[in-house]
């Protein structure tokens, strides 16, 4: 019978659809028919099974610790392994709108900022050595701590994994090592298409000032410090909040003394957690266009909002949005990829959460050409689903894709456990996936029609596409619905300034008129109309020094040139102020925005215009802030008894990676007709030297020709 049991297997019906070792009389369904001759050939149309078995969920030891922290044994004697979780009634919806991404940082760090008695790398060196471990996050709605060990460790994890649940001490090293991770995060949002689409979908539906969809920018991430992390913990890690499940090869009696006398010194207590926010997103219906030229695809997410895992409906939703797009066999697949050759790949879900609505979501990406073409046939598709019933196949088909995964819900005690312990996290009934099973069997065509044209709504879709317009067939206005573009600039953090009084700003004055003299004199710089200067530098790159020289010219008011002899190649830069373009060794292209963004701020921050400013205030002893309305700043340390400028210290523009503080030291100043200028600048990224930079020529109003500087290589 081992023909059968390799066909069960290729069926997916693992653990159910498996045949007995033993032979089978010629009676029984699975055989050979009896009018077969000998060279007949077994079907697997003539195949049948028994009905697969109900699995059953082992009931946890459930108690309560004098604490009040809620506790859930479950043994499990396969393995000499002790595993489990803290469940943590927290999560991001906590952030505040100013601290975006604290609950993520307080998750993470929790774990790799240690505890007060060990750093969290002696604890990776413990825990590594006795094949252990103890994680750490925070989602949207809860948060978890998980420890696993052999069995014969357990005394000495568990004591670790206490430690962190009670004494965690977020070590600053740590904490900017992690908003370094998120700020990085933040840069590269915009590398990937489908993640664009998948965030600006989101955001849309739920809301960019709600917590369920709006993002994170690098001014939430620099407005958290040590004392948010710790207090964000104290607020929420206290034992009534806490659910502790334990799993593996224990005796339940043992495990619970064992957890009594670990905890019974943790009595630390915090009002009630409030309940989360609402959800208050209402439907956008239109065409969202983010551009993102370098793709020759259009990514898409189509859809509006979902609903609640305890709704009735949601499993003939399910089945549904299956037989919609799911597997090689869903209309959609059928439709766009085989018939018309519109996408590789496609596919819809009817999400659901157990606190606030899911999304209806059709997402995958098509060839630029035929993006429209594409969205007007998933219209079509989803309308056809709403005026007449599906087929029996289609129906039986959806129905089997979900039950025959249902097994794999329960394939281990882990699985078992969490699921056990969600529902009770969530006020959802212990037996909730077993009505939900009994609901998908019991879907008719019927109710698959009647959902679709309730909960189906295509007056309501939302469509994102991330792609290039340029490159569209057909212009996306003839879908009938108003189209809108998404900005995926990535706002630069806001620069901390003195706040401006009166007396600041007089001293403003007063600092500027200094540096303007040490400079000499304000006639002087504001006479200076093109600059040309030359120098050698010595730049950081990744630890190794590389030459470069450096031809930089510009003629008042905004245009701009520099050309770089670099080891690999040359690398030219030309802007008017409003646009350019840049030539390098793989070719030239248009002023990418944020090369546009440095370049004029390069041109702000040039010594003789920078001296002109009229937006000035003083922000300390000798610290003057410069900034121009047009989103340019930085701020001047002046030696206040000779005005000589000592540094020039700004954001960098974020170009593959977050924006960092630059500081500029200026040294060796010289006369260059009548104006001092430094010619040694040192130049610090992100607190480390990035760069030497000794000027060997330079050169006021020698005649340049704004339209030469405009000419290509």
């Amino acid at each position: 019978m081992k023909t059968l049991t390799a066909v069960a297997l290729f069926s997916g019906v693992v653990a159910f659809a498996q045949t007995p070792a033993t032979p089978k009389p010629a009676s029984a369904k699975t055989a050979i028919p009896n009018n077969a001759g000998p060279a007949a050939t077994l079907s697997y149309k003539s195949l049948t099974f028994p009905p697969l078995r109900q699995p059953k969920i082992p009931t946890p030891d459930t108690f309560t610790l004098p604490n009040g922290m809620k506790v859930y044994l479950l043994e499990d004697h396969e393995l000499p392994t002790i595993s489990g979780f803290a469940m943590i009634r927290t999560g991001n919806l906590f952030d505040p709108p100013d601290k975006r991404g604290l609950a993520d940082l307080t998750g993470s760090v929790l774990r790799a900022g240690g505890t007060k008695a060990k750093t969290g790398d002696q604890i990776d060196e413990q825990l590594e050595n006795l094949a252990a471990s103890v994680e750490s996050n925070i989602g949207e709605n809860r948060g978890t701590l998980s420890f696993s060990a052999l069995k014969e460790n357990t005394d000495e994890v568990l004591a670790v994994f206490k430690d962190f649940i009670t004494n965690a001490d977020f070590r600053q090293d740590k904490l900017d090592l992690a908003k370094t991770q998120a700020t990085s995060g933040i840069a590269r949002r915009n590398d990937d298409p489908g993640g664009i689409a998948n965030r600006e979908f989101q955001g849309i539906l739920y809301g960019r000032n709600s917590p369920y969809g709006w993002s994170i920018e690098y001014e939430h991430i620099n407005n958290i410090q040590r004392d948010d992390l710790v207090n964000f913990y104290k607020r929420y890690y206290f034992p009534a909040n806490i659910r502790l499940s334990v799993y593996g090869d224990f005796d339940s009696a043992a495990m619970r003394a064992k957890l009594e006398r670990l905890f019974a010194d943790w009595t630390y207590k915090q009002p009630a957690v409030p309940d989360f926010p609402k959800f208050q997103g209402k439907p956008d219906a239109g065409v969202f266009v983010a551009e993102k030229s370098d793709v020759t695809q259009t990514f898409f997410e189509i859809g509006h909002t979902g609903g609640l895992l305890s709704d009735k409906d949601y499993p003939a939703l399910q089945v549904t949005a299956d037989i919609l797009g799911s597997g090689f066999t869903s209309r959609l697949m059928r439709k766009v990829r085989t018939e018309l050759g519109y996408a590789y790949s496609i596919g819809a879900g009817w999400g659901a959460g157990y606190l606030h609505p899911g999304l209806f979501e059709i997402s995958g990406s098509t060839k630029s050409a035929s993006t429209a073409e594409t969205v007007e046939v998933i219209q079509q598709e989803v309308q056809k689903l709403r005026t007449g019933e599906v087929t029996s196949q289609e129906l039986q088909t959806a129905k089997d894709t979900v039950l025959n995964g249902f097994v794999f819900l329960f394939d281990t005690p882990a699985k078992t456990l969490n699921r056990v312990v969600t529902y009770d996290y969530y006020g959802y009934p212990a037996d909730f996936v077993f009505q939900y099973r009994k609901a998908i069997d019991s879907v008719t065509r019927a109710d698959v029609l009647r959902v679709a044209k309730e909960y189906f709504k295509p007056e309501n879709l939302t469509i994102v596409a991330v792609g290039n317009p340029k490159a569209f067939g057909r212009s996306l206005d003839t879908l009938k619905l108003p189209v809108k573009p998404i900005d995926l600039t990535i706002p630069e953090p806001k620069k901390a300034a003195a706040a401006a009084d009166a007396s600041t700003m007089a001293r403003g004055k007063e600092l500027l008129a200094l540096a303007q003299k040490a400079l000499g004199g304000l006639d002087k710089l504001a006479a200076v109309k093109d600059m040309s200067r030359t120098a050698d530098a010595s730049i950081d790159a990744g630890g190794q020094q590389m030459k470069a020289k450096q031809i930089s010219r510009s003629v008042a008011p905004s245009t701009f040139r520099q050309d770089q002899e670099l080891p690999f190649g040359k690398i030219s830069v030309y802007s008017d102020g409003k646009t350019g373009w840049m030539s390098t060794p793989q070719g030239q292209q248009a002023l990418p925005p944020p090369v546009l963004k440095q370049v004029q701020g390069e041109m702000f921050r040039e010594l003789p215009t920078l001296l002109q400013s009229k937006n000035v205030n003083a922000a300390g002893p000798g610290l003057l802030d410069i900034t121009d309305g047009q989103g340019n700043s930085t701020r001047l340390a002046i030696d206040e008894k000779t005005g000589v400028i000592l540094t020039q210290t700004y954001q960098s523009v974020a170009m593959g990676g977050p924006p960092q503080t630059i500081v500029e030291t200026y040294s060796d100043w010289r006369d260059v007709n009548g104006i001092r200028f430094p010619f040694k600048v040192v130049i610090e990224q992100g607190g480390k030297k990035f760069a030497d930079v000794t000027v060997t020529d330079l050169k006021i109003n020698s005649g340049i020709d704004a339209a030469d500087l405009a000419k290509r290589p």
